[in-house]
């Protein structure tokens, strides 16, 4: 047996300091990324936890000018929609919000499930299907905290048609659509929400949340 690692009261400090600075980012440089960054992000992705150790997450770079011009009029159609079900000072400030950093982010990166694969044999997810699902989730967490630890930002992008962004990457039957992201460097860097400070809503406090049984 090998001793695990002991992680002191330094190194906790500065992975809250990354929590605190993981932030939704919308407005990128259009800079590229160095050569084989993505490849090594993708590496720390993939040592998420998985159901069953199924590792369902699929991943796609979208390098085509054609299909990202496709994914962005695909979000503006969307964009559009949705702006429609709000009213007053609610639409007011959701026309001003930037929900997207498509056509600046110098990657595109849609992050599918594979809920055909045979890997884990099903192994925890009869009563919870869900897990797989959920286990891709998990990955794209994982992305966005080694993304930030590199000084990379990265925007989930969920206001699209699911189905369209399917066809436009011609991507096989039984993958789910679990999240299309924008990676670059931002522009500019907050701890503090973009949704709060364009005024949409406040944090609530955790204490909130919690329900004791």
């Amino acid at each position: 047996m090998t001793d695990g690692p002991r992680f002191d009261r330094r190194f906790r400090d500065t992975l809250e300091t990354l929590l605190v600075w993981r932030r939704d980012v919308r407005r990128f440089k259009t800079e590229p990324l160095p050569d084989g960054l993505i490849e090594d992000l993708l590496r720390l992705a993939a040592l998420s936890p998985s159901v069953g150790n199924a590792q369902p997450w699929r991943f796609v770079t979208v390098d085509d000018q054609a299909r990202r011009d496709a994914v962005i009029a695909n979000f503006e159609r969307a964009n559009a929609d949705a702006l429609a079900d709000y009213e007053g000072d609610k639409a007011d400030i959701y026309a001003g919000l930037k929900l997207a950093g498509l056509k600046e982010a110098p990657v595109h990166l849609a992050v599918y499930c594979d809920e055909t694969s045979e890997l884990g044999f099903g192994l925890g997810r009869k009563t919870m299907p869900e897990m797989l699902a959920y286990s891709v989730v998990g990955a794209v967490t994982t992305l966005w905290l080694a993304a930030r630890a590199h000084g990379v930002g990265l925007g989930w992008v969920s206001i699209l048609d699911p189905d369209e962004v399917d066809k436009t990457l011609d991507v096989p039957d039984g993958w789910k659509l679990v999240g299309y992201l924008c990676l670059g460097y931002p522009v500019e860097e907050h701890t503090t929400p973009e949704l709060v400070r364009a005024g949409w809503q406040e944090r609530v406090d955790i204490s909130e949340f919690i329900l004791k049984r």
